[in-house]
Order: structure tokens, then C-alpha cells, then sequence
């Protein structure tokens, strides 16, 4: 499934999501100024690789390079699909999210979901020597946030059927339960390459976060009544 576009009209000009997406497509553009050795030394250097992660704990001085790492490590990908299936995504989604939290909530949003995406896969796989990399976690987060706050809205979404594609109109909650669904099996089928569990608790945390994030109606004020007695002795 691709989404298209969903319904929901944004009321203020979604900056911080744009940056984003500009930061992320500027880091890949950039890949193609180096030489082939010079872009593994760069991803091997700013992405995250839970081994090294967790060996820096016995090595200080270490530590603070392996934590930049959890967030650059959410500004780069491993292609050109990788990073257009992502920005795209977050294009379609994450403007409304921004619109609901506001600028600098929706940063927060988006790093925080970032990280819990980014620790499940160091708890997951914490001797792993491979590279993660990929904005799939924060953009996770930011879809499980859409489920809460629009469950009804629609989304236009190009669906295949056999061997032909089709233009279908889903609600939000199936869109993204299918989503989140096929990331379920995905991790089940062990599919290598595809840091599952990232896209999974990202999902998880963005969920949990924006119903923290939900204020509560404020509670009705009861108006006084309309005698004029109205006092306590003490």
C-alpha cells in the first residue's frame, strides 16, 4: 500500500516537518560529493551500530560520539528508496501532527520517537556490527501519532490487487492497522535488512506519547446559585 494524500487540511504552515525533510535530502544528496570509501567511512561513523553503542559504556571518552549517533543516525538512509518511501510518508502525515503539537512539541515529538525507536533495536540486537540508519522510526512514531488524533480521516492509497494497482479511499485506523500489521510480520518473517522492531516501537511510542500529549477537557465551572446568602460562618 502507498498513500497519496489523506483529507486533513493543516491550519498553519508546517515548518519544522519541511526542515526535516530538507535535512534528511540534503545529507543524501551530499553522499554523491564522496568516494565510495569515503561515504562507508561516513555511514560507519554517524550511524548507529549497537555493539560499538554499548561497548562506549566501558570507554567514556567514547560515549559521546556513540549518542550524537542516535540522532544523526535518523538523518541518513541506505538508498534512494529507502529515503523516499520515508519522506514521503512523513510529507503525507506529518504536517498534521505538527499542526496539532506546534513547532517545537513536534520536534521533540519526532526525536523522541526517534529514540524509542532507535532503543528497541539496541536492546534487540545489542552485539549486532551493523549499521542503523533511517528516519523509519521518528516517521513511525509520527504515523501512530496520526492514528490517535485522525483515526477517521482518509487516505487516498494506491493498493495492489494481483498484478494491477488500485485507487482506493481507506480510513486512517485501517491504513495505518494494516501498516502496523505488516511491520508485525515482517519481524516474524526475519526479513534481513529492515530494522523491524524500530518501525514497531516507534509506531508504539508515538502512540503513547500523543495520548500523553492529549489535555483532557477542561471540567465545567458550575455557576453559583442565585440567592445572595450565600456564605459559610466560621
Amino acid at each position: 500500500m502507498f498513500p497519496i494524500r489523506d483529507n486533513i487540511q493543516s491550519r498553519r504552515w508546517p515548518v519544522v516537518n519541511l526542515l526535516i525533510i530538507l535535512v534528511n535530502v540534503a545529507v543524501f544528496v551530499n553522499y554523491f560529493s564522496m568516494s565510495e570509501r569515503a561515504l562507508d567511512q561516513f555511514i560507519l561513523s554517524w550511524s548507529v551500530v549497537p555493539e560499538r553503542f554499548w561497548g562506549a559504556l566501558d570507554r567514556p571518552a567514547l560515549l559521546p560520539l556513540q549518542v550524537a549517533t542516535l540522532f544523526s543516525g535518523m538523518f541518513m538512509h541506505g538508498g534512494l528508496l529507502h529515503i523516499a518511501g520515508n519522506m514521503w510518508f512523513l510529507w503525507i502525515f506529518g504536517d498534521n501532527i505538527e499542526d496539532r503539537l506546534g513547532h517545537l512539541r513536534y520536534l521533540l515529538f519526532y526525536l523522541a520517537t526517534g529514540l524509542i525507536a532507535t532503543a528497541s533495536e539496541l536492546f534487540a540486537s545489542p552485539h549486532s556490527a551493523i549499521p542503523m540508519l533511517g528516519a523509519s522510526g521518528a516517521v513511525a512514531g509520527v504515523l501512530g501519532a496520526y492514528l490517535w488524533w485522525y483515526p477517521r480521516a482518509r487516505v487516498q492509497t494506491l493498493v495492489p490487487i494481483f498484478i494491477f494497482l488500485q485507487f482506493m479511499e481507506l480510513p486512517a485506523v485501517l491504513f495505518l492497522g494494516l501498516w502496523f500489521v505488516m511491520q508485525i510480520l515482517g519481524s516474524l518473517g526475519g526479513e534481513g535488512g529492515v530494522a523491524w522492531y524500530a518501525h514497531i516501537f516507534g509506531f508504539i511510542g508515538g502512540l503513547l506519547l500523543s495520548m500523553l500529549a492529549t489535555r483532557p477537557p477542561p471540567r465545567p465551572i458550575r455557576p453559583l446559585p442565585a440567592s445572595r446568602n450565600i456564605y459559610r460562618r466560621r
